[in-house]
């Protein structure tokens, strides 16, 4: 590891623990010639993680790129960076159980299913988005959905 500072390759290792909940693990290193201390992290190099788009093309998949959305979803929201991240480690958690390969369509249910349990307006933002609504009569549809799935099931009378 070379020093930030001075650029010197001669450094031990102070402290090791794990980070990101397991995910990673952070050392505090200090350089010999320099004596100052630094921070790095080691992480498990990710399987790709490929995303097939409604046109057939193929990209890398991008947390920023999830992240920018839901952040632009929860513009003036009571969401925190730190939830967004959480989502977009959950969605992409998932989506690497189903494998290398996934389609643009099941990001963003995974991102909406999400988001109805955080924040009902960045959901509907993010719906409106991802499901390319055209009419207000969309928005009347998915708000239906949601909140069917928010209110408890009804009994029956006997």
């Amino acid at each position: 590891m070379r020093c930030p500072w001075c650029k010197a390759e001669d450094d031990r290792v102070v402290d090791s623990r794990p980070a990101e909940g397991g995910a990673a693990i952070r050392r505090r290193r200090e350089c010999h010639s320099c004596r100052r201390r630094y921070t790095t992290f080691e992480r498990i190099e990710g399987v790709g993680l490929m995303v097939v788009k409604r046109d057939g093309s193929k990209d890398p998949f991008e947390r920023e790129k999830v992240a920018a959305g839901i952040l632009k979803a929860a513009k003036n929201r009571p969401v925190t960076r730190d939830q967004v991240d959480r989502i977009v480690d959950r969605v992409e958690d998932r989506l690497r159980r189903k494998g290398p390969v996934v389609t643009s369509q099941e990001v963003g249910l995974e991102v909406l299913a999400s988001l109805a349990k955080l924040d009902q307006v960045a959901y509907m933002r993010f719906a409106s988005v991802y499901k390319d609504f055209q009419q207000i009569t969309d928005f009347e549809r998915e708000l239906g959905v949601l909140l069917q799935k928010k209110e408890p099931a009804k009994r029956r009378s006997r």
